[in-house]
């Protein structure tokens, strides 16, 4: 399974300021460890080693990372994003400066251990449910300046973006139909909201129960209906309801445990938290290579 190179493109600006803020929150004044005993002329080979089976995600940024650091670094991949990993696989050299190498090595070991077990487990999901129509979503439960990273893994991991943030989609949940005194009120205030805009937004609106739904479906602007914390049966009455006029997304308390289940009710999407904030880390190293 691969993946297409263009996420970093897509998001260049703000990687490539994660990058900075990350190398200077590392470096600080100075990697002193190197520089007491590392001469500034060293050059070095170093491979990086996978050690535990997953796929493997970050390759991409990782060659950034060491490119704007310091762009005479060689970077030689032996693998892509997304491909399934074993234990000994060799994933790159890096060719350079060993002080450009060792003050690099943090940061991209834990961006790729982190990616590689989104993508490894965004895929091991995804795979569950291969055999209905039903896509993984990611939510907005990552790590603070850190999501641009995380979800471009979940992409990799065969999963789909949900939102990036709060500007590039609207999602009308429980509290903001409470706050504006009902589901009708807080749709018609939307779209009044939305008329103006150059920008058309994607909108998904939480319904809660059968009375909810039947207030959303007149509302053509509302681009897909949020089932939160519905049970399977629960599911499928309000996917009867909606009878296709709507895509529909399932959340709330899905584990691998009902996964399929849930997907076998027909829905289009499911959205799970635990694809960013629950992945364990796969195991990488960078080791120096003997010339």
């Amino acid at each position: 399974m691969t993946m297409p190179n263009n996420y970093f493109e897509r998001y260049q600006n703000h990687f490539e300021h994660f990058i900075d803020e990350a190398l200077k929150e590392d470096i600080g004044s100075g990697d002193h460890s190197s520089l007491s005993c590392i001469e500034e002329a060293s050059k070095s080979n170093a491979v990086l080693l996978v050690k535990e089976v997953g796929i493997i995600a970050g390759m991409q940024l990782a060659k950034h990372i060491f490119k704007q650091y310091d762009p005479a670094l060689v970077f030689t991949p032996f693998v892509e994003d997304g491909s399934r990993v074993e234990l000994g696989d060799q994933a790159f050299t890096i060719t350079g400066s060993t002080r450009s190498i060792l003050a690099t090595e943090r940061l991209v070991l834990n961006t790729m251990q982190r990616m590689s077990g989104i993508a490894t487990r965004t895929h091991e999901l995804q795979q569950l449910i291969q055999h209905t129509s039903c896509k993984l979503l990611d939510t907005r439960k990552t790590t603070p300046n850190f999501r641009y990273a995380e979800k471009w893994a979940v992409e990799i991991g065969g999963g789909t973006n949900h939102r990036m943030g709060l500007f590039d989609a609207l999602m009308i949940k429980d509290n903001h139909v409470d706050f504006c005194g009902g589901m009708t009120q807080a749709l018609e205030k939307t779209k009044r909201y939305l008329e103006p805009l150059r920008t058309k937004l994607e909108v998904v609106v939480e319904c809660r129960n059968a009375h909810e739904i039947e207030q959303v479906l007149p509302f053509s602007f509302v681009s897909r209906i949020l089932l939160d914390n519905h049970s399977e049966s629960e599911l499928k009455q309000a996917l009867h309801q909606i009878g296709g006029k709507k895509p529909t997304e399932a959340s709330g308390n899905i584990t691998v445990k009902n996964l399929v289940a849930v997907a076998e009710t027909g829905v289009d999407y499911i959205s799970m938290g635990a694809l960013t904030y629950d992945a364990k880390s796969i195991d990488l190293s960078l080791k120096a290579l003997s010339d």
